[in-house]
């Protein structure tokens, strides 16, 4: 199970039922999703969250990346001592290299991410073997919200996480690459600051934010594939996609 009951009226979340924006009145509560062990290709992620999680209406359910492509067969073998091999792999799994500095490659995705090595990934696989981005996060996102209502009845956000680097900072964090029912980014603009004042170009990434919350429960090591976040606003339940409000178009892009 998630772990600690949290059910009562402090850890449920925000009272709140006013319009998208409205930050939570009560805070979150972040649950890991402990005892699913290895997925392997089939694996039916939406059954094995519903039978380890104990889920509420409004739960946001985070699932890794890497427990998401281990399931939908995105693992591929690679020669992981051979640079050559690594490389011809990222390179294959990118639609533009930006920048190479040894091997380290910053390369786009066919999703329109930039990141580092077309996020190809050898940790938590086996030796020999990398894990490849889902083909479709968002489609992804989508079929584990569906099979997870299915099994509870309950409307439920889903966020497919990932880590990545961040451009002039140092360290990584876990960000959305795939969403669905709850918002990828909230508008703020025309909305009055705490002084009366309207904002003019916040948007807020909510599902980035959820994602990195999740991930300090998930860790990179200890073995859980997924968590809850409970306690968003209602208001951000609704359909999403990371690749149409989080991905930057190129017209928008000052650095590419």
């Amino acid at each position: 199970m998630t772990g600690p009951d949290a059910t009562g009226p402090d850890a449920t979340g925000p009272d709140a039922t006013g319009p998208e924006g409205v930050a939570p009145a009560r805070g979150l509560v972040v649950l890991p999703v402990v005892g699913i062990g290895e997925i392997g290709r089939g694996a039916d992620l939406a059954g094995l969250v519903a039978a380890h999680a104990e889920l509420a209406g409004g739960d946001v359910v985070v699932v890794t990346q890497k427990a998401v492509s281990k399931a939908e067969g995105r693992i591929v073998e690679v020669e992981e001592d051979d640079p050559a091999a690594r490389r011809r792999l990222i390179e294959k799994e990118s639609v533009r290299v930006l920048r190479r500095r040894g091997e380290l490659l910053i390369t786009e995705t066919r999703h329109g991410f930039v990141c580092a090595n077309a996020g190809v990934d050898f940790s938590n696989v086996d030796a020999g073997r990398a894990a490849l981005l889902p083909e479709d996060p968002d489609r992804s996102a989508r079929r584990l919200r569906d099979g997870l209502r299915a099994r509870t009845g309950l409307d439920l956000g889903v966020v497919v996480s990932d880590t990545f680097g961040r451009p002039w900072r140092r360290g990584v964090t876990d960000v959305a690459i795939g969403c669905a029912g709850i918002a990828a980014v909230v508008d703020l603009r025309g909305t009055a600051d705490a002084n009366g004042r309207t904002l003019q170009a916040t948007e807020v990434c909510v599902a980035d934010e959820i994602a990195a919350a999740a991930e300090l429960v998930m860790g990179k090591a200890a073995g859980v594939p997924a968590a809850i976040v409970r306690g968003v606003d209602p208001g951000w339940l609704r359909r999403s996609s990371v690749a149409a409000e989080i991905v930057r178009p190129a017209g928008e892009d000052l650095f590419r």
